[in-house]
């Protein structure tokens, strides 16, 4: 009867078979006649009254059949209502029609007697099935998906290229969103009822009609894709029990909807491997569109709530069904780490999941899962190897597994802690790829701040003294390498995309993938020691990556802190040096740690030292921002803790380290001052000295901490207006009068505040001072650095607004100290009995107050005083036509004649003339001197007087750079200091051998030394002059084998005993040159490279060809020499070697991605490789012809050389041999046949001599020379597989003839693109 009220009119049979005989899949209009008279409402009724038939014992297809209602009429009905809500132009009343119409047609499959009336059709409930998202606006999901787009490509290192089928499909999208109705939000709230009643009715059919026998359709089931259809408030609660009609939010009826597809009515196994494979899109948080490829989700707060809520239904399932759906369990959990993207938030939430879902298995299933993980975490990929370190963390937050008796044997080891720390996180510390590495040491720092005590522990076992067998390492290396017994899929099926990977167990084998497990080269040993793993964890704290450097730090900060490893002077410095790395994360990622430490351990000495030593000399660093995080620190840690006496108190922990810091600034760390008084002066730009600090540091004065308040008094004192004089004054007169022990260091802060207040005193107050400090000064009782900073006080005294004024004061006090030590030193030196109760600490303050007092009274400094101080250095009288070697030698000691040498530096400073007189005595000393502190002294004095007489000492430079060679290291590095300053203040220039001597410190036998050297090359000279390597390259081949038969280079004087003091000449000294050269290489830019190469052929190799250059023994050696540099991989074009060496494994890019690098890289080198072959066979082809047939006729064993530069060299231009030999067809059958005799020689050799041994003396084999740039030679059978296999028959192709060979091309020429 209801029927009959809704529809009106007689259906027309041929209607109806026509929508049977299409399957469902279109209907034609309807008769005119049939309408719906009251829309929804007529499907909500009938609904209501077919409900009840799915419990009555009374058929609904009885009453159909007793009123007339064809059961095959009314599914085509149903049928037209729910494709009419397909289209996206689609109303509302369609859409809500549609929905009720599926609701129908699912109700009516539920009820008893559908099968027997033939009511399912499977394309029609497909249909009914997908009508959620036929008919639900499609526009705001993929406005999410389009905005999950843009945030990735924000967050994520690279973005993919746009590509012009991907914007026309944009378009096209635009165009459809325009073309869909526009939907109100009472219009989506009665679509969502539709959704609901559907959902619903397709719940009761599942609990009636099963679905055994119709995979496909349990697989249409939409019901993962609601689990984030609508947000949840509280928590979900899943279980068999509950009411449909108590359900009032889509993720409840989708959960419930999804337990109901567990059971077996819809399946054994499969039902289960379908729901699982349904929820690890929403534990990925991704989508499946309509490609059916999955994309990544934006993670909102409801994508987040609806992924929590994915793991609690997989964890009641499991607690529900226990053994039967672990191994599918098992297999999410494999899906869920081989499917996991490489974005860090993505996988720490996906880590979490896996340890969350871990936690259901029993012991026995996680061991065998952990041994999985171990196997993963070996894989290629890298995306595989970050996951498994980040599942690895997220398992050691939970308690530790304990063995029962169902747990084999062989898996107990799996379930410590200890295998997760030893063999997953440790275990990738020398991975091939930084990114893992460094994320490895990260989460070797992460395992400290655990709650897991096992955990630390286990850390602690591996920095521990003592060697022991790990039996997890034991058991991993013998198991690691062992086949499974069982494997549904292996690793190299994994590689299919996300479309095509079954939902199958995936077994790992690890076969061959050591390459992914070393870093260093060296075999990973089971013994392991903890003075091997200290120095591997300092050398990536010197990683080439930055990133490892900053996670080698972190994890060095996080072993200090929790004292796994001692807090020793030694591994403190690893941190403070790293306060001056290149890179600008890793400096302030070392403050930071610094910081931490010292919270961590105030009270550490050594701790207080190493954070002085990175933190202070960083206010002067290049970068502002790591200036002011230096800057933030110590005002955190000194400035801001500066209280008054009476408020102090021991047991305050960060006074006390405050005043600690300030006491080894005072002491042990005295060096940091110039560094300590820079952010003095940035903070009074900043106003930072307020009077009531001012009142505290003076309230210290007088206290335990005196030292350290008058080293920050004399720090503000400049800028602070306004001081309280009076217990300045009062100190002072303590100082002077008393007999108290008053520290040096604090002396001179005390003068340095006296200083700076003296133009606030009155004029009896000064008088009195200054009185004070002469007769102190008279009594020479004070230091070295007293006497220096008295002398600065008294200066600043007497300084007057008239310049006269401040000169006759001087003239009067400095030059009453200089006739003082006049007259004591003429006592000593010119009486005879003078020398012999010598004083020398006495003898060397007076020469000391002498130079420091003369500085400011020039004019007081008169000839018999020089001659004084001359005679400590040297009994003759000197001429400045006298030559070295008449010069007598003092017999002074030596403290005594170095602080001579000061003295006379100072007066030279005062006088041109004695500069130019004494400078012959300095160069003496230079080079005939034995006595360290004198060389020592000379070199800063003749550096000092190159600023003031900069051409007067110009000719003296080379004097000077000789001690680069000095056998002290002291002075070798104090020479290199001050050289680097005077260069890079243009007062000295790259002159002479100047250039070649500094470069050879690069090979100086103290590492420190060498180091010290490369970074004043690369960081300070470099910078000022770009070309300065380039410029010098070539000269440094003739230089550095003494080489002198060319005509313009290596031609600048040099005596004898500088040039063997200097000479890299040999081979014992072949490996240090090369050193130099590639060192230079490396710092040469694309361009100079393309030069050099050129220059290399025309400046040497072209001038042996023309006879200008003998090929003596000498020469030889050079052309040797010249072709294993051009055989070097650094002197190869960067674009080149970038693409040669591509690869590796970083995490690998999407299709597009990689497919727009590929297309670039191969442009790139194409344009390169063009211009650089061009010039190679138009320019170094003729003339290593030349020298071929030369050297052949000479039997040089150069030879060997030159073959093997080709060998390595011609395999980058195969192609263009055929052009260059096209016009001497006899000439390519002779070079074949050298190549064939080259060949056989080799192999020769290769049977008398193991493939690293050395070669003869007559010249070095390609097979063994360590400058072939880093290509090995290939080896098969025997003999050496050469590129030349088969030029035979290129060369006997080559039968047309050949353009005249052009000159040379310059790179600056050619129109070349930037490489970047």
């Amino acid at each position: 009867k209801e029927l009959k009220l809704t529809f009106i009119g007689v259906f027309c049979a041929g209607w109806v078979d026509a929508v049977w005989d299409f399957e469902f899949t279109e209907t034609g209009p309807l008769d005119a006649a049939i309408v719906i008279k009251n829309g929804s409402k007529e499907f909500k009724t009938l609904y209501s009254h077919l409900l009840p038939y799915m419990t009555d014992t009374e058929s609904v297809w009885t009453v159909f059949g007793d009123n007339g209602v064809s059961v095959k009429s009314l599914v085509a009905v149903l049928s037209y209502f729910v494709l009419g809500g397909k289209s996206k132009t689609a109303s509302v009343q369609q859409r809500i029609s549609a929905l009720q119409a599926s609701s129908l047609y699912l109700l009516l499959l539920g009820i008893p007697g559908s099968v027997v009336n033939k009511m399912f059709h499977q394309i029609l409930f497909d249909t009914c099935l997908n009508t959620v998202s036929n008919c639900w606006p499609q526009s705001l999901v993929k406005k999410r998906k389009k905005d999950t787009l843009k945030s990735s490509q924000a967050d994520g290192k690279r973005s993919k290229p746009h590509r012009k089928d991907n914007d026309e499909m944009d378009v096209d999208e635009d165009e459809e969103q325009d073309e869909e109705v526009h939907l109100s939000p009472q219009d989506l709230l009665k679509i969502r009822e539709g959704v609901v009643l559907l959902v619903k009715s397709l719940l009761r059919l599942l609990l009636k009609f099963p679905l055994k026998d119709e995979p496909q359709s349990a697989d249409n089931c939409m019901f993962a894709k609601l689990t984030n259809f609508e947000p949840v408030i509280g928590e979900l609660s899943f279980g068999a029990g509950q009411d449909i009609d108590d359900m009032r939010t889509m993720p409840e009826l989708a959960y419930y909807g999804l337990w109901l597809l567990c059971s077996s009515n819809h399946g054994d196994e499969k039902s289960l491997r379908r729901v699982f494979h349904r929820v690890l899109y929403v534990i990925l948080m991704m989508s499946k569109g309509e490609s059916g490829k999955p994309s990544l989700m934006m993670a909102t707060q409801a994508v987040l709530a609806a992924r929590e809520q994915a793991i609690g239904f997989v964890s009641h399932v499991v607690d529900e069904l226990k053994e039967p759906a672990l191994p599918f369990l098992r297999i999410l959990l494999q899906h869920i780490s081989f499917r996991m993207v490489d974005k860090t938030d993505y996988r720490t939430r996906g880590a979490q999941a896996v340890a969350k879902l871990l936690a259901k298995m029993p012991c026995g299933d996680y061991a065998s899962f952990i041994k999985w993980l171990f196997d993963y975490s070996r894989q290629s990929k890298v995306a595989y190897r970050m996951f498994a370190l980040d599942v690895s963390m997220a398992l050691m937050e939970q308690p530790e597994r304990e063995a029962n008796e169902n747990v084999d044997a062989e898996l107990v080891s799996f379930l410590s802690h200890r295998f997760l720390v030893h063999n997953i996180v440790f275990g990738r510390r020398s991975d091939a790829s930084p990114t893992v590495r460094g994320h490895a040491l990260t989460c070797l720092a992460q395992c400290l701040e655990l709650p897991s005590m096992n955990a630390t522990r286990s850390i602690k076992e591996l920095f521990s003294t003592s060697a022991s067998l790990t039996h997890t390492h034991l058991h991993m290396h013998v198991h690691m390498h062992k086949a499974p017994n069982t494997s549904t899929l292996n690793s190299q099926t994994t590689q299919k995309t996300f479309k095509t990977l079954p939902f199958k167990t995936i077994e790992i084998t690890n076969n061959d993938h050591a390459s992914f497990e070393l870093f260093d080269g060296n075999v990973m040993l089971v013994f392991s020691l903890a003075k091997d793993t200290m120095a591997l964890l300092k050398r990536r704290v010197s990683d080439p990556k930055t990133n490892v450097r900053k996670c080698a730090l972190q994890a060095m900060m996080g072993l200090l802190k929790h004292n796994v490893i001692m807090l020793s002077e030694g591994n403190l410095t690893v941190l403070s040096e790293r306060t001056r790395d290149p890179a600008l994360s890793v400096k302030k990622k070392a403050l930071q740690c610094l910081m931490d430490l010292l919270t961590a351990h105030p009270e550490n000495n050594l701790v207080q030292k190493a954070w002085l030593r990175g933190v202070v000399p960083a206010v002067v660093d290049a970068e502002s921002s790591v200036q002011e995080k230096a800057l933030e620190c110590l005002e955190q840690t000194i400035l801001s803790q500066v209280k008054s006496h009476g408020s102090y108190s021991y047991r305050d922990a960060q006074q006390t380290l405050t005043w600690n810091l300030l006491g080894l600034l005072c002491d042990h760390c005295q060096d940091l001052g110039r560094y300590f008084s820079r952010a003095f002066t940035v903070w009074s730009k900043q106003n930072k000295f307020t009077a009531a600090f001012i009142n505290n540091l003076i309230s210290h004065t007088e206290a335990e901490h005196a030292a350290g308040a008058w080293l920050l008094l004399s720090k503000v004192a400049s800028s602070c207006p306004r001081l309280d004089y009076g217990k300045i004054l009062d100190a002072w007169d303590d100082l002077v009068r008393s007999d108290q022990n008053v520290t040096v260091a604090t002396s001179c802060h005390i003068l340095c505040v006296i200083g700076d207040i003296g133009e606030h005193l009155n004029e009896d107050t000064k008088s009195r001072i200054v009185e004070d400090i002469i007769t102190w000064l008279k009594s020479f009782e004070m230091p070295l650095e007293v006497i220096s900073a008295s002398v600065e006080t008294l200066c600043r005294l007497g300084k007057a607004e008239a310049v006269s004024d401040t000169q006759t004061f001087l003239n009067q006090h400095c030059g009453e100290l200089v006739s003082v030590c006049e007259a004591y030193l003429s006592g000593v030196i010119l009486n005879e009995n003078g020398a012999q109760n010598l004083n020398e600490d006495l003898v060397v303050k007076h020469l000391y107050t002498l130079g420091v007092a003369s500085l400011h009274c020039p004019s007081k400094v008169g000839k018999r005083i020089v001659l004084l101080v001359q005679s400590v250095l040297t009994s003759s009288e000197l001429a400045c036509s006298q030559p070295l070697s008449q010069f007598k030698a003092s017999s002074m000691p030596s403290s005594v004649r170095a602080h001579a040498v000061i003295t006379l530096g100072k007066l030279c400073l005062q006088h041109e003339e004695l500069t130019r007189k004494y400078l012959p005595a300095f160069a003496r000393e230079l080079e005939l001197c034995s006595e360290l502190a004198v060389r020592s002294n000379v070199v800063v004095v003749m550096c000092d007087l190159c600023v003031r007489y900069t051409n007067m000492v110009d000719r003296y430079v080379p004097n000077v750079s000789a001690c680069l060679r000095d056998k002290e290291p002291l002075i070798r590095k104090q020479t290199l200091t001050m050289l680097t300053n005077l260069l890079q203040e243009e007062f000295v220039k790259w002159k002479g051998s100047l250039f070649f001597r500094f470069i050879a410190v690069l090979v100086d036998s103290d590492p420190t030394i060498a180091s010290l050297c490369e970074y004043c090359l690369v960081h300070l000279l470099l910078k000022k002059n770009p070309v300065m390597f380039s410029q010098h390259f070539i000269e440094c081949i003739f230089h550095f084998n003494s080489y002198e038969k060319h005509k313009t280079y290596n031609k600048f004087p040099q005596a004898a005993s500088e040039k063997a003091k200097f000479s890299l000449k040999g081979a014992q000294n072949k490996e240090r040159r090369f050193t130099i050269y590639r060192f230079l290489l490396v710092h040469f830019t694309d361009a100079q490279r393309f030069n050099i190469t050129i220059k290399i052929s025309q400046n040497i190799l072209a001038c042996f060809v023309d006879g200008e250059l003998p090929l003596d023994g000498d020469g030889a050696a050079v052309l040797a020499e010249t072709f294993g540099i051009l055989s070097l991989k650094e002197i190869k074009l960067s674009a080149l070697s970038e693409a040669a060496g591509a690869g590796g494994d970083e995490p690998q890019e999407d299709e597009q991605m990689a497919m727009a690098k590929a297309v670039m890289q191969v442009a790139q080198k194409k344009v390169v490789s063009q211009v650089q072959k061009k010039v190679f066979i138009e320019s170094m082809i003729p003339i290593i012809i030349n020298l071929k047939s030369m050297l052949e006729q000479k039997r040089s064993p150069v030879l060997k050389d030159l073959m093997g530069y080709l060998q390595l060299t011609m395999q980058d231009y195969r192609s263009e041999v055929k052009e260059f030999f096209a016009a001497d067809e006899q000439l390519a059958v002779e070079m074949e046949y050298n190549l064939k005799m080259y060949e056989k020689e080799m192999e020769a050799q290769m049977a008398h001599c193991s493939l690293g041994g050395d070669a003869a003396s007559g010249g070095t084999p390609v097979s063994t020379r360590p400058s072939n740039g880093g290509r090995p030679l290939r080896h098969s059978g025997g003999a050496f597989d050469y590129v030349f296999d088969g030029m035979l028959g290129v060369l006997q192709r080559c039968v047309s003839p050949t353009a005249p060979l052009r000159g040379a091309l310059r790179i600056d020429e050619l129109n070349i693109l930037p490489y970047e």
